[in-house]
């Protein structure tokens, strides 16, 4: 694994409780090679700076100092084309669910395409809830003991950056990009949410989706576009489709 790898993964902490877990998150990141990690909304403002987690962190420092903290997930995963939510919890609606050891040559072939990836991983009591999930394009989890799947938020965090350290080091088998060779332009999941809330909008205003009795549409119709891996050409289609419900009101 190299440096250019390592910065095109973002290791996203949302609404973390304990600034231990950022310090100990911070070093394990360090020690596997990786620096990109982003706190969302986490329980204490400023946790980078509190004494524990500096403590924690050892010689990770830098990691927690460049450390970026926002109450946005949605910017935090803005221009990731492979958004990968870690939680055993399994769930009725939400993105395409897969083994860790699955989702790894994903990874691999982002990061081989030169594409941003970011990894989830949710407040220590509750893990990630069904809107952290709509942000994703996979809901991950580890393999463990299922009389007892739950991991220590940084132990989750190693295993991953451990095991994407080894991954990351293989070769793939996959053809360098060639100049006439185009990536899949796929959408960022914050703008597959802005496209589902602009639907939510269109399929309101020509009566389809009644507000006050929604049920399950909008959650339905979310899991199908995960299901799909989205490209940015078909979010402006899909988009164009529900300006043209609104005019319709």
């Amino acid at each position: 694994m190299n440096a250019a790898q390592a910065q095109l993964l973002r290791w996203v902490l949302v609404e973390t409780s304990h600034p231990g877990n950022v310090g100990s998150a911070a070093r394990a990141l360090k020690t596997m090679g990786f620096s990109d990690l982003r706190l969302i909304a986490p329980k204490i403002a400023g946790v980078a700076r509190v004494p524990e987690a500096i403590a924690l962190a050892s010689g990770a420092v830098d990691v927690l100092e460049s450390s970026q903290e926002t109450s946005s997930l949605e910017s935090a995963v803005q221009g990731c084309t492979l958004v990968l939510g870690l939680t055993s919890r399994d769930r009725e609606f939400g993105p395409p669910a897969l083994n860790w050891q699955d989702a790894r040559p994903l990874v691999q072939a982002a990061i081989a395409g030169n594409q941003q990836v970011a990894l989830l991983f949710g407040p220590e009591r509750t893990g990630l809830d069904n809107h952290h999930l709509s942000l994703c394009t996979h809901r991950v989890w580890l393999d463990a003991n299922p009389l007892y799947p739950s991991l220590n938020l940084a132990q989750a965090i190693m295993v991953c950056a451990f095991t994407l350290r080894e991954s990351l080091g293989e070769d793939l088998g996959l053809a360098p990009l060639g100049p006439d060779t185009e990536p899949v332009d796929y959408a960022d999941p914050a703008a597959v949410a802005a496209m589902l809330e602009h639907w939510r909008e269109g399929l309101e205003a020509i009566g389809y989706l009644d507000p006050a009795n929604p049920k399950k549409l909008m959650p339905r119709l979310q899991a199908l576009f995960a299901r799909t891996r989205l490209h940015k050409e078909e979010i402006d289609l899909l988009r164009g489709i529900a300006k043209q419900m609104l005019l319709k009101k």
